[in-house]
């Protein structure tokens, strides 16, 4: 048995698509299984998606699964693909995501997709950290980093070179650090001198880094306005996989923009909920 996909990316972060109305039985092991990128598709992480078009705008619910198997509240640009797709089926220029971590208004514009992600916050709890107070700038695990959710936990660190970083080796430290109960993404970013940053992002749920992260890019850019680093407004971030814009609307809610790509469509199998 198998099921229909679509394959889309952010800036390179790509995910497949999948209707959540297809029979998966596991969802967590097809996403272990095809995200693997020498033995399946290949992937950052699988969105099931249901559309909803009654309303005006539509909605569609997105439910991220990770290469690990487990559900992540909200991406970035996961958000972005499957605007473009809902927008696609519906020919509708605005839509509206329904995440774990909130809804988000996304729309079309001559140069990508652009989502409003809601509001960061710094506060502890909601990060979440194990700290009496918010985190700005404090060594763990030999990085100094800043901590912030987007929507998911991220781990700010600002460098002169993100090149310069062996990523590899220095984000899992952090990522498992005892200070976050939940884990956290470990983003790195370099200021380029005009009021945006270079970025590098190792992704929870991913355990690896990616080509970009939209969520990673927002903490970027809020923390960096934060701690007095830019002014800019949009904010220009550059992962590795391409050129992203925040902004900061009326609400002092950040905004996320970038192109979005459809690459191809395919069928996965899919197998008995024991079975990988």
């Amino acid at each position: 048995m198998s099921v229909p996909f679509q394959k889309y990316h952010g800036t390179g972060n790509d995910f497949l698509i999948i209707q959540a109305d297809e029979y998966v039985p596991n969802r967590g092991a097809l996403a272990e299984r095809e995200c693997d990128r020498d033995d399946g598709v290949g992937a950052d992480g699988i969105l099931y998606l249901a559309l909803e078009e009654r309303f005006n705008p539509p909605r569609v619910v997105m439910t991220l699964v990770q290469p690990d198997g487990a559900t992540a509240p909200m991406c970035g640009n996961g958000a972005r693909c499957a605007a473009d797709w809902a927008m696609d089926r519906t020919g509708a220029d605005s839509v509206m995501i329904d995440t774990q971590a909130g809804t988000l208004r996304a729309d079309r514009t001559d140069d990508g997709i652009i989502i409003e992600m809601g509001t960061p916050t710094f506060d502890p709890e909601e990060v979440p950290v194990r700290a009496d107070e918010p985190v700005f700038e404090e060594e763990i695990e030999g990085l100094e980093v800043t901590m912030v959710n987007t929507g998911v936990p991220h781990a700010v660190s600002f460098v002169d070179d993100v090149d310069a970083v062996d990523l590899e080796a220095v984000a899992p430290r952090v990522r498992y650090a005892d200070a976050f109960p939940v884990g956290t993404n470990v983003t790195i970013a370099s200021p380029d001198g005009e009021g945006g940053f270079d970025q590098r992002t190792y992704e929870r749920g991913v355990e690896d880094e990616t080509d970009s992260c939209g969520t990673g890019a927002v903490a970027i850019a809020v923390v960096a306005r934060r701690l007095g680093l830019t002014d800019a407004d949009p904010v220009e971030v550059r992962p590795p996989g391409g050129d992203l814009q925040v902004s900061f609307n009326d609400r002092g809610n950040a905004t996320l923009a970038g192109p979005v790509e459809h690459e191809f469509d395919g069928e996965v199998a899919v197998r008995s909920p024991t079975e990988l």
